[in-house]
């Protein structure tokens, strides 16, 4: 305790108490007084020992809240609070409970009569604050309902001054916590009680000074370490209130209130924080970054850390006038700063801050292309310097922490490359920062590919042991982005390095790595599937876009299917479908993690037909794609994925032999399903002839369906061929009769491609079907082919009709 407190108690223990048997026999130890300990880290003779227990018994059998304050008294002239051991801590716990604190607190704030009138407000909110601070010390007290009941009170304090904390929000100061057997024992809500000695409580007004500051502040810290602590806080009001006192600037509100408010903008509870509060902590950012701009030389780069606690996350608030207006006056301070000689440790905050705003902003407030291409170049340099270094070395804290930020301004310098590259497809990526020069972008690229190469040869020094270390992830999740986008540079180092990146992927998809501390930073990052927990799949996610591209080139193809790629992408995809069945009954979000899956196992099927013959996986695979395309089908918001398994289906289908006799109940399945789907697609033009249009169904989809529905039409015929028992499941699901009636009123299709592949399944089936060719020919025989039909003419030669 304080010594504030120490004298506060003092002047309560009048005559009657002061000779209490107890007390009395505890304050005579042999006719000597026992010595407080003055230093810190000395133990206890045996002497005092001795009293502190006598203390302590005299604690345990008080009669009455003057008796326990005279006992705590004695214990805190043996021994301050802050050398008690936790064994003792607990000992005075299990005695006095948090229900005396808390008691101590609200007698303060009502300024009520009791018979303690003699002991001033402001006292007895130094004891009250100063128990609960030496109790908080133990995680399990710090954690109990009690003390979590006077957070609202002591942020009150600490917000508005003792004199103001009654009308504390959402939070009555007066309501005692629930009595128990950890309580304290029972009491009234005054110190002391009330009764008909009771005397009038003095007229003054608690002032808040900088002991029961800093008080309140280390009992609120030790409710945020804990596990939950952030989320108990920012429940009971904590944001604003704490707003409130930085903004008027009350006791230790910088040293003290600005660090916990940053602390609680951080991690899980940031977001939350920001969603709830975005005009409060909007003007806080504001005069943050405001102190930011005032502080010169190596104090404006000492505060870079402190002001990235302030900023919202992506995606919260980025619309704001007023958080642009921060961003741009943040950019004009950090130009000539990025521009300045500094050393490796003043460069890091600096670059970690620039990342964090690119996340906000982008790079049009940054300034003009000359700083943003020396911004890259820079964090490039940084990525080379920390990484290439000799195997075995050890990347302190500090540097993984910047170049973590470093590759987030080295992948949103991609971002916008790819982003260019769309409008000029035949021209080399270059970044989209208004203004740049060709020979600019080219400088930046090379100096982009030269920093990912470093990324490539720190990765390929990771043994599995690494596997949970949280900066690898973040390594591996940059060099993921670059190769989503460009995999022509750099071919071969990353032909080598797929045994890492496949083994790495699969150790956390299937539970082998030692992700703990990983778990943990991603939960902290709020790094997880659809706003969930870390599951392990999280590292292939970020793989996937590459094994796109790479499972279509030769080389790296015939290395992932060596490490089994195909087997992890199935496993993917059967835990993906799990949790969407999970999830019957409300809303499903699409999941683009499970579309790329299939768009690279699709790869595989195209140009590896023993592989799928002959992989297991495949036979996993179509299990599942009969049980999951008949659910999907009826799922509009899921249409693309369910585009890609139907095509997925129909292309391995036309590589599996024939079967003799009836075909079993889950390929039927799947094939009746991928028909209803198929013929989805397209809707006539009525009663009247006219143009056959995309459905309303798909025309949302249709941009990126559309390339997997011909596809599968196309499938389908090498199914027909493959398959013969499928001809007549054709004509049984409709498909013949459906399309034939569309063709014939709809004078055009919406491309000629779509023509194209609609004629290659008619085609398949009627070389393949005597029954079906004999249908198609007496349509157009008939003279009512003078639609989109009649204009099919390898289908007319096919069927024999001229």
């Amino acid at each position: 305790m304080t010594q504030v407190t120490e004298v506060a108690v003092l002047s309560t223990v009048d005559e009657p108490n002061a000779h209490d048997p107890a007390l009395a026999e505890d304050e005579e130890d042999g006719g000597e007084r026992v010595e407080p300990i003055t230093e810190a880290g000395e133990g206890l003779t045996p002497s005092q020992r001795e009293v502190l227990e006598r203390c302590l018994h005299a604690l345990t059998h008080a009669k009455n809240d003057s008796h326990t304050l005279a006992a705590l008294l004695l214990i805190t002239r043996i021994c301050p609070a802050s050398q008690l051991d936790k064994p003792t801590l607990r000992r005075i716990f299990e005695a006095v409970g948090l229900n005396l604190p808390h008691r101590l607190l609200v007698t303060a704030v009502r300024g009520s009569d009791s018979a303690t009138a003699s002991l001033p407000p402001e006292e007895l909110l130094s004891l009250g604050t100063a128990l609960l601070a030496a109790l908080s010390t133990d995680p399990d007290m710090a954690s109990h309902p009690h003390l979590l009941s006077t957070v609202p009170l002591l942020l009150g304090l600490l917000a508005d001054g003792p004199s103001q904390t009654q009308g504390t929000p959402g939070q009555n100061p007066t309501a005692e916590p629930p009595s128990g057997p950890d309580g304290g024992g029972g009491g009234s809500d005054d110190v002391g009680g009330g009764g008909e000695n009771a005397q009038e409580a003095p007229d003054s007004t608690p002032r808040l000074d900088q002991a029961m500051a800093a008080d309140c502040y280390q009992i609120l810290e030790a409710v945020c370490s804990l596990e939950t602590g952030p989320e108990q806080l920012l429940s009971r009001g904590a944001v604003p209130t704490l707003c409130r006192a930085i903004e008027h600037n009350q006791v230790l509100s910088q040293e003290k209130g600005l660090p916990l408010l940053g602390c609680l903008l951080s991690g899980r509870s940031r977001e939350k924080a920001w969603r709830k509060h975005p005009e409060l902590l909007l003007s806080l950012l504001a005069r943050v970054s405001a102190h930011f701009r005032q502080a010169q030389g190596q104090a404006r780069l000492d505060q870079c850390s402190r002001l990235m606690q302030f900023l919202p996350p992506p995606g919260v608030a980025t619309e704001s006038a007023a958080l642009k207006a921060v961003v741009s006056a943040l950019w004009e301070e950090l130009r000539p700063m990025t521009q300045a000689r500094l050393t490796p440790a003043q460069i890091g905050p600096l670059l970690v801050l620039s990342a964090c705003l690119l996340d906000l902003g982008g790079w049009e407030p940054a300034g003009p292309p000359k700083f943003c291409c020396l911004l890259v170049n820079r964090a490039c340099v940084e990525v080379r310097m920390g990484l290439e270094e000799p195997p075995g070395t050890e990347i302190s804290a500090e540097l993984q922490h910047t170049l973590t930020g470093c590759y987030r301004i080295m992948e949103a310098a991609m971002e916008q490359a790819c982003s260019q590259a769309l409008a000029q497809s035949e021209a080399p990526a270059q970044p989209a920062i208004t203004g740049i020069s060709l020979q600019q972008s080219r400088q930046v690229l090379l100096v982009l590919q030269e920093a990912f190469a470093a990324l490539i040869y720190h990765l390929s020094q990771v043994d599995p042991s690494r596997y949970g270390d949280p900066f690898v992830f973040a390594t591996f999740r940059s060099l993921c982005a670059w190769l989503a986008e460009e995999t022509a540079c750099l071919k071969e180092e990353v032909t080598a390095l797929l045994p890492f990146l496949i083994g790495y992927a699969r150790a956390h998809l299937m539970g082998e790595g030692p992700d703990q501390s990983l778990s943990h930073w991603m939960s902290e990052m709020s790094v997880g599937e659809e706003g969930g927990a870390w599951s392990g799949s999280q590292a292939l996610r970020y793989l996937l876009p590459a094994l796109c591209h790479l499972s279509a080139e030769d080389g790296p193809r015939k290395v992932l299917l060596s490490l089994e790629a195909p087997a992890l992408l199935v496993e993917f995809v059967s835990r993906g479908w799990a949790r969407l069945k999970g999830r019957a009954g409300v809303a499903t979000p699409r999941d683009p993690g499970l579309e790329t899956a299939c768009s690279a196992l699709l790869n595989f099927t195209v140009t590896e037909p023993d592989s799928v013959r002959n992989d297991p996986c495949f036979r996993t695979l179509e299990t599942l794609l009969s049980e999951a395309l008949p659910v999907l089908v009826h799922k509009p918001a899921l249409l693309v994925l369910a585009a890609n398994l139907c095509t997925l289906g129909l292309m391995i289908g036309r590589l599996m032999p024939a079967t003799s006799g009836p075909a079993e109940s889950g390929p039927r399945r799947f094939f009746s399903a991928a028909l209803r789907f198929l013929s989805g697609a397209l809707e006539g033009p009525g009663p009247r002839p006219g143009p056959v249009a995309v459905s309303s169904a798909w025309e949302a989809w249709w941009g990126e369906a559309q390339e997997l529905w011909r596809l599968g039409l196309q499938a389908l015929g090498g199914c027909v061929r493959a398959q013969p028992w499928l001809s007549a499941l054709v004509r049984e699901e409709g498909w013949l009769a459906g399309t034939l009636a569309l063709l014939e009123t709809g004078a055009r299709l919406p491309d000629q491609r779509t023509q194209e592949a609609l004629e290659e399944a008619l085609c398949a089936l009627a070389e393949g079907c005597p029954a079906c060719r004999q249908e198609i020919g007496g349509r157009m025989r008939a003279g009512r082919a003078e639609g989109a039909l009649g204009g099919m003419g390898a289908l007319r030669k096919t069927v024999g009709v001229k």
